[in-house]
């Protein structure tokens, strides 16, 4: 009797505790719920909540009842979400999966609440169960976001006239292909890749969040491989065994940006190879006489504004170039502080002309230095050229006491050249408060978001094309163009074109010689907000005529979270933001901008597969919203840097009427809010300009809710910050996740074939060489650390199959 007695007992306290928990559960769901209807939003989550809290009291007064209507609410929950989101995996966990574990728990304490046997009961938990274990190990598979058409690239041996004999530029070829022809490790072989050498460069870059992850494409040219650290120094190493030969310590400073994102090289020894499309300027000559140093030479831009060049065979200054070995690149453009002109980006190699841009800081204040780009001779480092946004006709450096013009549209992210027409294609970025366009002059408005062409000897402009009008979301152009042949269509010739990817998650093809899209743009109509003075363009351009990458419109039913709850409450955020589609402008109210200024591409660039004639583009999807702040702005300037404000105050525009707030639109856990994927890589077909398959990139392994590492595969996909290299043997290369892993996926189909796992994350581009010596093909990637992660290093890593 008084082991029943006490069974009863704590059967009672058992219902009464499940009961409270889901009563409050739905208590919250409906409060919640009540808020979205109020917003015009769905009426589910308010409708389910008053049933789950009534379920639960039931259950907590041992009433049947509660188990039946609480099996009512999951049936209507799992019809709603289908109705919702229709079949797709990572939409429906959200909405079901809490609520099925739940389910299991009611269904296998029915028998409580029935006061008798009931093994219905048990095969509906059982049932449920089986759900739920299902749904788990689906974490762990990747869903891809677009299906696969089975049109990927096929394989098409390397002819030995076209194996690639070096990486000499950042993206491998001057106009940035990323492609390797090389086919060694393959799409059989690439399983058995091991650690070939190991480097440490002994720079490790602290982060404070502005800015201090290594994102180095490393050069290779015949025996010896080249790579910059985060503070600029320079380091060759022997191709074959990862042996230090030389090393040149720049130590190069700043407060907030702290990287190296690659150099350019040059050989004096080389013939240089004259321009052969018709109005083409000649390339300038350039020599070192026999036996002077520096006849192989070196050259990068540094975080503190100087270009640099050294000897390429011991890594001595080259004294011949500028004042010892260096220029000073803040020469000209007047005041600038630390942190506010930075080089972001690889110094580009045309010619014999070294062309450089320059980072001019987001969203300080109107005052700002200019955006010039520049030209210098390689052999003695003097100015061939200046291109001022603000004062293109002038090729000249400012006179004593002037400065080029101040605040113009800057390039930053990688430059491409074309030897066949000596044309230089720059992406442009925008004036320096980005957000804030009053201010802006007819000239800034021109060259804003742009790709322009300049002949490479003498900075003249040869075509600008503008991707978008007046910008107001910081939407400049991220990424190296890259340089394709390109079929148009309805053509049944190939056109020398440019492909690059925006921010806003757009394609564009241009014809090289005119700037004009080859693929279909349409000017849509978008709208004003509401800062007053604002040139606001009442139509944007679109890029139709490509996918769309990651820059679907969204609606509340494209909120997420890992569980209802916090779906619901980005729900709540989203219906209470203003959101008018992917050119949402920024106003006093709380807008939603999608994909915001982290995300669509970046500057990892595009890589290319010219055999078969596929692209292939990697994204990060992060909303942001913003929220134009009325001030006096007596506050002082921003820092210059990189780490986003996190909602603790405004940010001042210094110089105009306002501050901003802004920051990623995620919900409580740190989530993005939309549903995953988060990041993605896609193949192209630049035949047909469709997607031959797209898959989630990046796990939360090495990250996770609230910032804790779960420790997981889950194959979410994350978003993605770094590029790419394809190769003929049918693979993808990228490493740029934020977990620790450099993967290869097989080009064909988006199957991911083989990872390795790297001792921090990686923001570098992996690029890969056969050695002249041994004849074997390496894969080298440099893992300095993850934006997102606190674990930084200083590694240089080769992959190579075994002897």
């Amino acid at each position: 009797m008084k082991r029943a007695s006490r069974a009863v007992g704590a059967s009672r306290y058992l219902l009464l505790g499940l009961g409270i928990v889901i009563a409050l559960l739905g208590v919250a769901l409906a409060v919640g719920g009540a808020k979205l209807v109020s917003l015009g939003g769905s009426w589910y989550f308010l409708i389910g909540g008053v049933a789950m809290a009534v379920s639960g009291l039931l259950i907590a007064r041992r009433q049947p009842a509660g188990a039946w209507l609480f099996a009512a609410f999951l049936v209507g929950t799992a019809v709603w979400a289908v109705a919702d989101v229709g079949l797709v995996y990572w939409p429906l966990f959200s909405r079901l999966f809490m609520f099925a574990v739940i389910g299991v728990v009611v269904a296998l304490v029915y028998p409580l609440l029935a006061g008798r046997p009931a093994r219905g009961a048990y095969g509906t938990a059982a049932v449920l169960a089986v759900g739920v274990a299902v749904a788990a190990g689906n974490m762990f598979v990747a869903h891809p976001s677009v299906a696969p058409t089975g049109k990927g690239p096929g394989i098409t041996p390397v002819a030995a006239a076209d194996a690639q004999k070096d990486w000499a530029h950042y993206g491998n070829t001057e106009g940035g292909s990323r492609f390797a022809a090389l086919d060694q490790i393959n799409r059989d072989t690439v399983n058995t890749l091991k650690v070939a050498w190991t480097y440490h460069t002994g720079d490790v870059a602290l982060s404070d969040g502005n800015g201090a992850e290594d994102q180095l494409t490393p050069l290779q040219i015949g025996n010896k491989v080249f790579i910059c650290t985060p503070h600029n120094n320079l380091i060759a190493l022997d191709a074959d065994t990862g042996k230090e030969l030389w090393k040149n310590e720049v130590h190069a400073k700043s407060a907030v940006w702290q990287r190296c994102r690659g150099m350019a090289y040059f050989d004096a020894t080389a013939p240089i190879a004259q321009p052969t499309q018709p109005n083409s300027s000649p390339i300038m000559a350039a020599s070192v006489p026999a036996g002077a140093q520096c006849q192989r030479r070196l050259l990068t831009n540094t975080i503190d504004a100087r270009l640099i060049a050294v000897d390429a065979d011991t890594g001595k200054f080259c004294e011949d170039f500028g004042t010892h070995g260096q220029v000073d690149l803040k020469a000209g453009l007047g005041d600038v502080p630390d942190s506010y002109y930075q080089l972001s980006s690889a110094p580009l190699m045309a010619g014999t002309t070294v062309v450089v841009g320059g980072r001019v800081a987001d969203n300080v204040q109107t005052d700002m230095p200019g955006g010039v780009i520049r030209g210098f001779d390689v052999i003695t480092g003097q100015m061939r050229w200046a291109f001022d946004p603000g004062n293109p006709d002038d090729k000249h450096a400012p006179a004593a006491g002037s400065t080029y013009v101040r605040s113009t549209p800057n390039s930053w992210a990688p430059m491409s050249y074309d030897p066949l027409m000596n044309t230089v294609f720059l992406p442009m970025g925008s004036s320096s408060t980005d957000i804030y366009g009053v201010e802006r002059t007819q000239l800034n408005h021109k060259y804003g978001a742009s790709v322009l062409a300049l002949d490479a000897s003498t900075g003249a402009e040869k075509w600008v094309y503008q991707t978008v009008h007046n910008d107001l979301w910081d939407f400049d152009l991220p990424m190296q163009p890259s340089l394709i042949d390109f079929t148009p269509p309805g053509s049944d010739k190939a056109v020398p074109a440019v492909v690059i990817g925006t921010k806003a998650g757009q394609i564009y093809v241009l014809d090289r010689a005119t700037g004009k899209p080859l693929t279909d743009v349409k000017e849509v109509p978008v709208k004003a907000a509401n800062i007053p003075n604002e040139p606001y363009s009442l139509t944007q351009p679109k890029s139709l005529g490509m996918p769309q990458i990651g820059a679907q419109t969204l609606s509340e039913s494209d909120m997420w979270g890992a569980t209802p709850y916090d779906q619901l409450l980005c729900r709540i955020d989203f219906k209470g933001m203003r959101y008018d589609g992917l050119y949402t402008a920024p106003g006093t109210d709380k807008s939603l901008s999608f994909p915001g200024s982290l995300g669509g591409m970046n500057w990892g660039s595009i890589s290319t597969d010219p055999v078969h004639g596929f692209i292939f583009v990697n994204d990060m999807r992060l909303g942001l919203w913003i929220q134009m702040v009325p001030s006096q702005n007596k506050a002082q300037a921003s820092s210059g840097g990189e780490a986003l404000n996190t909602g603790m105050g405004a940010v001042p525009l210094k110089g105009t009427p306002y501050a901003v707030n802004k920051n990623r639109f995620l919900s409580v856990a740190g989530i993005p809010c939309q549903a995953p994927p988060f990041g993605t890589l896609t193949a192209i077909d630049m035949k047909t300009q469709q997607i031959a398959w797209q898959v989630p990139v990046g796990t939360v392994e090495d990250t996770g809710p609230l910032g804790i590492r779960m420790h997981l595969p889950i194959k979410v996909g994350l978003p993605t910050l770094g590029g790419t290299l394809s190769t003929q043997g049918g693979l993808i290369f990228i490493a740029g996740t934020q977990d620790f892993y450099l993967r290869a996926f097989n080009s064909g189909n988006g199957d991911e074939i083989w990872k390795a796992r790297l001792p921090v994350g990686s923001q570098g581009g992996p690029m890969t060489y056969v050695s002249p010596k041994t004849g074997k093909q390496y894969i080298v990637i440099t893992a300095g650390g993850a934006r997102q992660s606190t674990d930084r290093g200083d590694y240089v890593i080769a992959y190579a199959l075994p002897e």
